[in-house]
């Protein structure tokens, strides 16, 4: 035991000791999540929304995207920490190892991070069973009802929305004015849902939005720094979905569809004519794809109703 305890010592820093020890007790949690929903539930609803809510609170300080900057700049890391493994490499065995151990548990964190933020929300209760709904399979009459629903929503919102000179639609405010808007939406919608938490958080807008764009990626939730990162270099009518999908990963809602739902319902729910717009939008892409895979002239029979600037937008 005295030996084990001076190999610790000798080559594990106290940072590092920390790292692990944490990294071990994020295993276990992660092995119980497995086995159980109420656990996942739980730890989701109570621990895990406390460290989001921290992380989103921490990095609403910059007006920019952290986790991108740190992306941007990880090269410089890679090639700092090369040089000094280097130097280290000329002082000796001990110096060498102690650099293994630190930056092993330094990468580490990226794992606790995920299990102490959002691993539970893969695990925990579907969406469908917190909101009291079936889920089953539809038919292509069942779609094309439900198609119908949303043009028809489509086609009211349209009749108020602008449209520029390249016929894609003009959002009609900022883009901070939309993060405002969405969060009160997020405020109404969690006074009604217990299972997403209320709190006020940044958007924020990606820099590099350009080349994200040839990744097919409109948005991304980086769960290290706890932000809603979007892709502005989409369409104006993708901002309000993709928002709200980024800020329901960002409030717990942790798989894909479920978090496109929620986006759904959040926008097609809201009082703001360009929100609904966007929400409707959001969905009708999924609707049209699964009808003309079901029944081709069941659906050519349901979009002859759609507005031609709706037709535009999706060219």
């Amino acid at each position: 035991m005295i030996k084990f305890r001076n190999f610790i010592k000798k080559y594990f820093p106290a940072l590092a000791i920390v790292f692990l020890s944490v990294a071990i007790i994020c295993v276990i949690i992660n092995i119980i999540s497995i086995f159980s929903v109420n656990f996942s539930d739980f730890f989701n609803n109570t621990i895990a929304a406390f460290f989001r809510f921290l992380l989103a609170k921490i990095t609403n300080i910059f007006p920019f995207s952290f986790a991108e900057i740190l992306i941007i700049i990880s090269p410089a890391v890679i090639v700092f920490l090369f040089r000094l493994l280097y130097r280290y490499c000329k002082k000796g065995k001990i110096y060498v190892c102690r650099f293994f151990a630190v930056f092993v548990s330094a990468v580490t964190v990226f794992y606790s991070l995920f299990v102490l933020t959002f691993a539970c929300g893969y695990r925990g209760t579907s969406l469908d069973n917190k909101l009291g709904l079936t889920r089953s399979d539809v038919s292509a009459s069942e779609l094309a009802q439900t198609l119908s629903i949303v043009i028809a929503g489509l086609n009211d919102c349209a009749h108020l929305t602008e449209y520029g000179s390249d016929d894609l639609s003009v959002m009609p405010y900022s883009f901070r004015e939309l993060s405002d808007k969405l969060n009160e939406e997020y405020k109404s919608f969690a006074s009604e849902n217990d299972f997403i938490k209320n709190y006020k958080s940044n958007v924020k807008s990606v820099i590099l939005s350009e080349p994200m764009t040839y990744t097919h990626i409109s948005g991304v939730y980086t769960f290290f720094t706890g932000e809603a990162n979007v892709n502005v270099n989409y369409p104006d009518f993708t901002l309000p979905f993709t928002m709200a999908h980024e800020m329901a990963h960002q409030r717990g809602i942790a798989r894909e569809d479920e978090a496109n739902f929620i986006a759904f319902l959040l926008c097609v729910q809201s009082e703001d004519i360009y929100i609904r717009y966007s929400g409707y939008l959001g969905i009708f892409d999924y609707l049209t794809s699964a009808l003309s895979r079901a029944d081709k002239n069941l659906y050519y029979q349901t979009i002859e109703s759609v507005r031609s600037e709706i037709i535009a937008e999706q060219i």
